[in-house]
């Protein structure tokens, strides 16, 4: 099977991969796709949506298998129905891979060319970031400052150790700290280049 073509938005919680992920893929030739928005549009009727209800309903992480399994099932629904063109569009991934397993199980399916590092250095500037953005979109549970604590605790045991799984090449960092115009333009810089070679393929196909 053909891998998609794939560039990962990689952060700490509050970095923005999201927030740029959106604004990427309303751009032609870009497909975002967000790990949340897969979960929050599961038929809990599935197969899939069972075993994850399930894992959820107990408050445990969903299995690393099961969460490649729903993402990919998702995605190829979408290439059916003409939402994302896998021969036109450079695939945007943001929130998964989260770990390691994840990365690897998911080889089969991507090839990675980019991966957009969104630096957080500055933890405090972050944790403030996310308590502001969870009061404005009345997430109050959110905003309670040792969740966001015990995120980003998750994110560096369990998810800052993807990057070291991906070859230091295809890495660019990113300053996340800055207006979300300032951070386009400089992830634009590592992700346009990619989408160029992308279109000059399917030109010459």
């Amino acid at each position: 099977m053909n891998r998609y073509k794939t560039v990962l938005l990689f952060g700490a919680p509050g970095s923005g991969k999201g927030t740029q992920g959106a604004i990427v893929g309303r751009i032609p030739g870009y497909y975002h796709m967000s790990c949340g928005d897969v979960f929050r549009n599961l038929d809990i009727h599935s197969d899939l949506g069972r075993v994850f209800y399930e894992y959820s309903s107990r408050g445990e992480l969903v299995p690393d298998d099961v969460t490649v399994k729903m993402w990919a099932k998702n995605l190829a629904a979408r290439h059916v129905l003409g939402e994302y063109k896998p021969h036109f569009d450079l695939l945007v991934l943001d929130g998964i891979p989260r770990t390691v397993e994840q990365a690897k199980l998911m080889e089969e399916h991507i090839d990675v060319l980019k991966v957009v590092y969104l630096v957080c250095r500055d933890q405090e500037a972050m944790i403030e970031r996310l308590r502001r953005r969870a009061l404005k979109q009345n997430r109050f549970d959110d905003a309670d400052e040792k969740v966001i604590r015990q995120r980003w605790a998750v994110y560096e045991e369990e998810t800052r150790p993807v990057l070291d799984y991906y070859n230091p090449d295809i890495i660019s960092e990113v300053d996340a700290i800055g207006s979300p115009a300032g951070v386009l333009e400089e992830v634009l810089k590592h992700v346009v280049p990619i989408q160029d070679a992308k279109f000059a393929e399917f030109d010459g196909a």
